[in-house]
């Protein structure tokens, strides 16, 4: 077979494989970028060709564990060593690479082979396995979170009005977002307005929009929320803030789904969706007259309530990877995670600030961390109180952990329980443990189940 024949016949195979495979010459410049390769990185071959890999393939083992910088040293191949790169898009990808020296018949060196493999099936399967749910942004394997991620799917493909009850912070615009995302239109606008943030006549020229001329200083068209949603969303965030006279304006618009903008002589149509959300209890405000009770029954088609952070202290470990994994992205950092001494110190923290606190603790961890790993060192004061008079500081540390773990199992027990209908034999099985080990898990973590057997027909 002639050279040239052979040279075709290898790009031709290099083409088709679902893997993708790039070259570099002695000098780490991309010297071949198969088609797989363009589609996993986001990145087109004309554009990678030359360039220094590091600057191409950007994965999270260039820096300090570059896996072909390591088998050029050494002479021998890595197979399916896991990363992650950061595509065109600023997307992380889980992947795994394999590498191999490449010589001519002579035996001289030419440069190096990178194969990588896309896992993010893969991931989603583990994350399926371990219990986890994601929609967006919004992170969870607790049980306290689970029903609400089965709801999502049929809320999203409605066109209900939603309210979305929950502290501050706790995630209720990622959940509004969800939603969007999640339904018929997810490129359609999301457009969002925090009602507690501006004074009245202001909000309502926000939501309505106005007509030019309608008050001095209009001197031209302003469309307002309501129309720049379009038939996407609108989210009311802290609808609770409103006033009693933009209450009746609004329930108005809900009611026969039309609006009218500041000095207009007609009304549009209302094609949006409405999501609204409130830190505050609205029937209480409600029963104390503070809220209209048919502007309650109006937002209040589908009710989901929120779980604070300090109700599903489980969550903490995956939110803190799933924090790190953005800032990583954002920052093009390469933080591996936490110490089990830092991550025992957020477990035992009460999180009146929820998600939103602990999100900002980690990104003031980016700030000081200079190293591969958030140290306790590197979180605020308040979660890192001083050890006390003649006590060492690791008995605080050790006894949160023990927590955490005891958190966990207790967790993980219950979750498996339900799943198999509390039948504790099945569940022991599950598990891989014997039913008496259970049975004293059970006991020794205080778990409250169902007086009927799952194995009993009722």
């Amino acid at each position: 077979m002639a050279r040239r024949d052979r040279t075709d016949l290898t790009e031709a195979i290099l083409e088709s494989i679902c893997d993708g495979v790039f070259t570099v010459d002695a000098d780490w410049r991309i010297s071949s970028f198969n088609r797989a390769a363009e589609r996993i990185t986001g990145i087109r071959r004309e554009e990678a060709i030359g360039q220094p890999c590091s600057e191409v393939f950007r994965c999270s083992l260039c820096e300090n564990h570059c896996a072909l910088r390591e088998t050029l040293h050494s002479n021998k191949p890595i197979v399916q060593r896991e990363g992650f790169i950061i595509r065109a898009d600023g997307q992380q990808v889980p992947i795994s690479i394999s590498t191999a020296v490449l010589r001519d018949a002579s035996g001289r060196f030419l440069g190096g082979a990178e194969t990588f493999r896309d896992l993010s099936d893969v991931e989603a399967l583990r994350q399926a396995l371990h219990g986890q749910f994601r929609i967006g942004d919004l992170v969870s394997h607790s049980p306290r979170m689970q029903p609400l991620f089965e709801l999502l799917p049929t809320i999203a493909a409605s066109r209900a009005t939603v309210l979305i009850e929950g502290e501050t912070g706790t995630g209720k615009e990622l959940l509004a977002r969800a939603i969007h995302g999640s339904g018929a239109a997810p490129d359609a606008p999301f457009v969002a307005i925090n009602c507690g943030a501006l004074p009245d006549n202001l909000l309502e020229s926000e939501l309505f929009g106005y007509k030019k001329g309608a008050f001095t200083g209009a001197v031209q068209d302003k469309p307002g929320r309501l129309h720049r949603a379009g038939q996407g969303t609108l989210f009311l965030d802290e609808i609770g803030e409103i006033s009693p006279a933009l209450q009746v304006r609004l329930l108005r618009v809900l009611q026969e789904r039309q609006f009218e903008p500041l000095g207009a002589t007609g009304s549009e149509p209302l094609q949006a969706r409405i999501i609204a959300a409130t830190h505050r209890d609205l029937a209480a405000l409600v029963a104390d007259g503070r809220f209209r009770q048919d502007l309650f029954y109006r937002i209040h088609v589908v009710n989901l309530k929120l779980p604070p952070l300090r109700d599903r202290l489980e969550d903490i470990p995956l939110l803190v990877d799933h924090f790190i994994a953005r800032f990583n992205r954002l920052q093009k950092r390469h933080i591996q995670g936490c110490r089990p001494t830092a991550l025992a110190a957020l477990v035992s923290h009460d999180w009146p600030g929820n998600v939103r606190e602990l999100e900002n603790v980690i990104e003031r961890a980016f700030v000081l961390c200079q190293g591969d790993w958030i140290e306790r060192r590197h979180l605020p004061a308040p979660l890192v109180p001083p050890p006390q008079t003649g006590t060492a500081e690791p008995t605080g540390d050790a006894s949160a952990l023990r927590q955490l773990n005891a958190e966990h199992e207790r967790q993980t027990l219950l979750s498996a329980l339900q799943q198999h209908g509390y039948n504790r034999q099945a569940t022991a099985a599950a598990l891989g443990i014997h039913k008496t080990t259970l049975y004293r898990k059970i006991q020794a973590l205080g778990l409250e189940l169902p007086a009927i057997d799952g194995r009993r027909r009722s």
